[in-house]
């Protein structure tokens, strides 16, 4: 049986088709980088940061499997962030190399391109797939509604605590991309999530198309090894553990011809008319 024509076309000669040979190179020439930044994300917490345009970033496990959420401003302008739904549209329900995150309306460009991943994961036989973009962050509400509990160190809160330090609040915190998180549709549609296939020493790396504020948070769910919501539930602490973020800057003769996009340029007013004097 076929499968139908995805809606999207992202094949080559297309808009969505990227420079693979471009960004290859950046991720093979490991040695012409300069470091920039190296910090530890602790267990059950949140870091924002900033990554200029053109360096790239990697976020690593480092002490066994751990999802991260992930959200993704334009550094000038926080209006401009990461649009799930609409990468999940361009791409699929899970990213790989090669994949990049775009920004929402009115902008709609590539904020970031991923340049290098370990997983390789792939789809399994559940349909399941790895870097999560069905799903989204877990909340202090929802751990209310379902578990009865107050929480105060859920994903969601842990991003809003982040990016406090840049003047952003809870309103600017948006769908994530759930990193290192392996996660499918059941057959009667229902989201399921199993644990995280990550080991010590792997990465996801992500090239700036764009002065980009980043934020992460290591979700205390740990490696979705144990049941969190439910009846069943567990304390999943013992799954917890740090991730680590790295900053570099490539060498200049790499981004030879490289610009960063502009946005959208759409300029009909959606067929609105001016009123004339």
């Amino acid at each position: 049986m076929t499968q139908p024509r995805a809606l999207y076309d992202r094949g080559p000669g297309t808009p969505l088709d990227v420079d693979r040979e471009f960004y290859g190179r950046l991720a093979r020439e490991v040695e012409s980088r300069t470091p920039r930044e190296r910090f530890v994300v602790p267990i059950r917490s949140g870091r924002a940061w900033t990554v200029p345009a053109g360096h790239l970033c990697r976020i690593v496990v480092i002490e066994g499997p751990q999802v991260a959420d992930f959200n993704v401003w334009n550094r000038h302008n926080p209006r401009e962030r990461f649009w799930a739904s609409r990468t999940r549209q361009l791409y699929g329900t899970h990213v790989t190399t090669f994949d990049r995150l775009w920004s929402c309306l009115p902008y709609l460009r590539p904020m970031l391109t991923i340049t290098n991943d370990t997983i390789h994961y792939g789809i399994d036989e559940d349909g399941a797939g790895c870097h999560d973009l069905l799903g989204t962050r877990c909340d202090p509400y929802v751990t209310k509604v379902l578990n009865g509990e107050e929480f105060d160190f859920t994903c969601h809160s842990n991003l809003v605590r982040a990016v406090a330090p840049y003047r952003l609040t809870e309103f600017d915190v948006h769908d994530v991309l759930n990193i290192f998180m392996v996660t499918g549709l059941r057959r009667d549609g229902r989201y399921f999530a199993k644990a995280s296939p990550a080991k010590t020493g792997d990465f996801f790396e992500f090239f700036a198309e764009m002065d980009l504020l980043c934020a992460l948070s290591t979700c205390p769910g740990g490696d979705l090894s144990a049941q969190i919501f439910g009846p069943e539930r567990g304390d999943p602490l013992a799954t917890c553990r740090p991730l680590a973020v790295e900053v570099s800057q490539p060498a200049g003769r790499l981004l030879a011809g490289w610009t960063p996009a502009a946005p959208a340029d759409y300029r009909s007013l959606h067929g609105l008319k001016s009123p004339t004097a």
